[in-house]
């Protein structure tokens, strides 16, 4: 899988473009509603790695001793 946070974007549009029909109606927005929120709690779970992955970036281009290991969860390709 080769998804992006770009790719994360445009499904999160696409999702509020599904929401926002007004023909959907009961069970139908029922059912996109929960599909939304099932979205955004992935989302935000993706977003939050992203941001984990930034920081222990970013810790390791600012640290004094190169020689510091990483934390073997935070090593990257």
């Amino acid at each position: 899988m080769k998804n992006t946070l770009g790719d994360l974007n445009n499904y999160l549009f696409q999702q509020l473009e599904r929401l926002n029909d007004e023909d959907l109606k009961g069970e139908n927005l029922e059912i996109e509603i929960k599909r939304s929120k099932a979205i955004s709690d992935i989302a935000k779970n993706i977003i939050n790695n992203g941001s984990l992955v930034l920081a222990a970036k970013k810790w390791h281009d600012d640290r004094w001793d190169a020689e510091q290991d990483i934390p073997k969860m935070l090593e990257g390709d």
